[in-house]
């Protein structure tokens, strides 16, 4: 057998050949792809890190650096004072209940019903005297000597005035129309007829409250009008439907006030004590 030598073209891998020359430095950058890259089998694109920066070539990729940023997310407002609040049972209206719990005024009603009528039938009684002498009344001719020995001047037109405003006021008393119009005309009568009284004892040298000449019947009549003034006529009556009839407030108050007012005006412009003549 022959023995053959060595290859001359193999060496080992340790032999000093093998090894380059000269050292060499990579650029980290020459790793990174080029503008024009089209990845593996050109099914990614991924754009050069200096793809949208000014100056730079157009590029292919999504310019990220350039998209609209999201909007920023915005905190819900919260209140750091707790609230004073406490959970509350609700019940369930009733609608009827509570409509019938309001109108609910036991016998506040019938005791303005009687104090009305009573009134009115006082009215309409002495309005009856006066007007046809009824009842042991003086009748137009005692009524007007009456208003002229008092001082009153027109007596005569006053005599069917007053005999009149009596017997209507007590009508509309007793239906329950028209109260509080009614009631200040009553107040106004009643106290115009005061003041006549009053006047007529102060020339007598002496003032009488109670007894047969007394006051007390006037002062009487006076109050119990006022009063259907200020709470109303009540539902018994052709007003019991409106607002102003159920729950009087001011309107009372003004009727009130023009029903005294109006009494003194007249005891003043009527009797012949005008201060402005």
């Amino acid at each position: 057998m022959t023995s053959q030598g060595p290859d001359p073209h193999w060496q080992r891998p340790d032999d000093s050949s093998a090894r380059p020359t000269s050292a060499k430095l990579v650029d980290p950058e020459d790793d990174l792809p080029s503008s024009t890259y089209g990845g593996d089998f050109e099914t990614t694109t991924i754009p050069h890190y200096t793809s949208g920066l000014p100056g730079s070539a157009p590029s292919t990729g999504y310019g990220l650096l350039h998209d609209p940023e999201p909007l920023p997310y915005v905190q819900p407002h919260l209140d750091p004072t707790p609230s004073q609040a406490t959970p509350m049972e609700i019940e369930p209206i009733d609608a009827e209940e509570r409509a019938k719990a309001a109108g609910r005024r036991g016998t506040q009603d019938l005791g303005l019903l009687l104090l009305r009528v009573i009134i009115g039938a006082a009215f309409i009684g002495h309005g009856l005297q006066k007007a046809f002498g009824w009842w042991g009344g003086q009748g137009l001719d005692g009524f007007k000597t009456a208003l002229a020995d008092a001082g009153y001047q027109h007596a005569s037109v006053l005599t069917y005035a007053g005999a009149g405003a009596q017997i209507l006021v007590g009508v509309l008393l007793v239906l329950g129309l028209f109260t509080p119009i009614a009631a200040a005309g009553g107040v106004a009568y009643l106290v115009n007829s005061l003041l006549t009284i009053i006047s007529a004892q102060r020339q007598d040298g002496y003032l009488a409250v109670l007894g047969p000449d007394g006051i007390e019947y006037l002062l009487v009549l006076i109050v119990a009008t006022s009063a259907v003034i200020l709470v109303g006529p009540g539902r018994y009556g052709f007003d019991g439907g409106r607002g102003w009839a159920r729950r009087p407030f001011v309107g009372s108050f003004i009727a009130l006030l023009l029903g005294i007012g109006g009494g003194i005006a007249a005891w003043v412009f009527l009797h012949g004590n005008n201060p402005l003549a």
